[in-house]
């Protein structure tokens, strides 16, 4: 099974005796093997025999990645400049808008969909709720509104719809655990 990019808080609950093998390709990493934009599995699952015609019999780590590099394509600049991007993202705590990047946001929008599956804003909303987390692990105290300012957002509201959202519980309830 493919697993595009989940926009929203999911569980899976996975059942049977089966072996499971999991790949988590950078950002970018997948559009080469997908051959069509990211966005079009985003918040959905598809058979990986629709994807790669070779899957291996028994899936073991090693003969899924013998399978990859058997089809490892060759480089691409756009995905890699999509990796580049969300490390930027994920390296910088002050980026909190789309247009902090310095390129034209429709661009943006535009590699996103077709590299990562999912917008910009998406990625930057969910490396700034997860330093939220973060925070909450180290136990510090949080001033809501304020951290809802600080992480570009134009009131608590939308901070606590976001977090929902993504955590699938309000950050209040999240920090209890804390």
């Amino acid at each position: 099974m493919v697993t595009g990019v989940g926009s929203k808080h999911g569980i899976r609950v996975l059942e049977g005796d089966r072996t499971v093998v999991g790949v988590a390709f950078r950002p970018g990493g997948f559009r080469p093997f997908l051959g069509r934009p990211v966005a079009t599995i985003t918040d959905r699952q598809l058979p990986a025999a629709e994807i790669f015609d070779d899957i291996p019999t028994e899936p073991t780590v090693e003969a899924v990645e013998a399978m990859l590099r058997r089809r490892r394509p060759e480089p691409d600049p756009r995905a890699e400049e999509a990796a580049d991007l969300v490390a930027t993202i994920a390296a910088k705590p002050e980026i909190t808008r789309v247009d902090e990047l310095g390129r034209p946001v429709r661009q943006l929008q535009r590699l996103f969909a077709d590299y990562v599956g999912i917008n910009p804003k998406w990625v930057i909303r969910r490396y700034r709720l997860h330093e939220v987390t973060e925070r909450l692990a180290k136990g510090a105290t949080i001033d809501w509104a304020g951290l809802a300012a600080e992480l570009g957002y134009a009131d608590q509201a939308h901070f606590v719809r976001d977090f929902t959202k993504m955590f699938g519980e309000s950050p209040t309830h999240y920090a209890q655990r804390y």
